[in-house]
């Protein structure tokens, strides 16, 4: 992918030098960013323009809308990314999303717009965005080396952050000028151009059907908007894949009680920015925007941080219950802001360095179902999250509820750091827990494994990490 006169230490950032990635990148930035300005542009519409005292309820619900197909539709997405061209699907998306804001922007321009049709339309984006999202997880290894895995991973993860910040920024400016017509005609622009963009990439043939070493440099291009003709290898139920992964079973049900408490900053803030700053659309962005410009900038240097994944994601988790503290304390825009900068860098750290872990561990063959059940499970209390708090911010203070995120955290953050005591990469007395940087590997008798050795059985079948020296300077690290 790198021009062979390039020196490997200042090889161009991976969206430069690899053009197919770099646009459906740009593509997911774009719908992540229309489906961010949405939520945050209606949610202060509900709370700002419409809804009187139970505005914390109405963007409660708008939010639970916007991540239910995530959990519901788990088995269906898992079954279309296996089954379906990866191009054909990240383009339908789009596609759809494009479509459905249309809609809602000419339903909005036409006449007064029922809160039924917001909600309708934020569960018609989810939709698509469920789709989307997992399928591009799944799709790296088609677009990208091996080597550069680990850095596709965080200019993917990092889109959420562009998108919060972006849409962020947006959202609440516009819906204060334009109202929804005008957000929403955005967001179709928005999909538009992804669904375009995505149409102009080629995607190389997937690990199935390439060379017996599984190298991505085996493949060919190829025109997946047709079928592949090979016959799908054989793959588990969501149920036995978990139960042949129970590290990773663990740690995302940590971070699933984990989402509980964080993702409710979503429906707090417009709150908090309402009942505690008086503030206005502009605070909401300013404040929104902090939280994604943390996450970009946690997402470009996570992987510099040292430590087992476990380790980082603990000290992370704390951070962000003491960061999450900080506006039940000090009710003064900037400290929060600073707070939110914290906890975004946490959640973009804690991105980068458990998915790139789950990309390695998790076998090829059974990676469009766990990725469609990552996105489920963590996915899982966050409409759970958006109906309590929001119920919870119409009879306690927005401050008690930043506290209540903040002590949620705690138990969180401890179960994740023992881990690493219950799984081993073996049965092996004194072996080094599974998710131990490959350079710290270390048998029963004290000397240190190659990547190649790992001997834990999920790690069998996937990809050896790299060392950290193969990491592009001047990219995403």
């Amino acid at each position: 992918m790198s021009t062979p006169t390039a020196s490997p230490g200042r090889r161009p950032p991976l969206v430069l030098r690899n053009r197919a990635f770099g646009t459906v990148w740009l593509g997911q930035v774009l719908t992540q960013a229309g489906t961010r300005m949405f939520q945050v542009g209606t949610s202060w519409w509900l709370i700002g323009h419409v809804a009187s005292g139970d505005g914390g309820f109405a963007a409660g619900m708008l939010m639970a809308l916007s991540t239910l197909p995530a959990v519901a539709l788990a088995p269906l997405v898992a079954r279309a990314i296996a089954r379906r061209s990866h191009r054909s699907l990240l383009r339908g998306a789009a596609a759809g999303a494009g479509t459905a804001a249309a809609v809602l922007a000419g339903w909005a321009a036409a006449s007064d717009l029922p809160v039924v049709a917001v909600y309708a339309a934020a569960l018609a984006l989810a939709t698509c965005q469920a789709f989307f999202d997992p399928c591009l997880t799944t799709s790296v290894p088609e677009l990208v080396d091996d080597e550069d895995i680990e850095a596709a991973t965080g200019f993917e993860l990092s889109t959420q952050s562009l998108a919060s910040l972006g849409g962020a920024l947006l959202g609440a400016l516009v819906v204060d000028g334009a109202g929804v017509a005008g957000l929403a005609a955005g967001c179709a622009v928005a999909y538009g151009t992804a669904a375009v963009l995505i149409t102009t990439v080629r995607f190389r043939a997937p690990a199935s059907v390439e060379g017996p070493a599984g190298n991505a440099d085996a493949g060919v291009d190829v025109d997946t908007d047709t079928e592949t003709a090979a016959a799908p290898a054989p793959r588990r139920t969501l149920r036995r894949i978990l139960g042949r992964l129970p590290y990773v079973r663990a740690i995302l049900l940590c971070f699933t009680a984990a989402n509980l408490f964080t993702t409710a900053v979503f429906v707090v803030m417009p709150l908090y920015t309402a009942k505690v700053l008086h503030g206005d659309g502009a605070t909401v962005s300013l404040l929104e925007a902090s939280l994604g410009l943390g996450t970009l900038i946690g997402s470009f240097t996570g992987a510099r941080v040292p430590g087992r994944p476990t380790a980082v994601g603990s000290a992370c988790l704390g951070a962000m219950a003491l960061a999450l503290a900080v506006p039940g304390l000090i009710a003064a825009w900037p400290v929060i802001a600073g707070a939110l900068l914290v906890t975004g860098w946490c959640v973009g750290v804690i991105g980068v360095r458990f998915v790139a872990l789950f990309q390695r561990l998790v076998p090829a063959a059974d990676k469009p179902a766990f990725f469609a059940v990552m996105q489920a499970v963590l996915g899982a209390t966050f409409p759970v999250a958006s109906l309590l708090f929001g119920l919870l911010g119409d009879h306690l203070s927005a401050r008690t509820l930043c506290l209540i995120q903040a002590a949620g955290l705690v138990p969180a953050a401890l179960a994740l750091l023992l881990l690493p005591r219950r799984y081993r990469t073996s049965d092996a007395p004194g072996a080094r827990p599974v998710d131990a940087p490959e350079a710290e590997r270390e048998t029963a008798d004290g000397h240190v494994t190659r990547p190649e050795a790992a001997d834990a059985p999920e790690a069998e079948a996937a990809t050896p990490a790299p060392p950290a020296s193969t990491t592009p300077a001047g990219g995403t690290r």
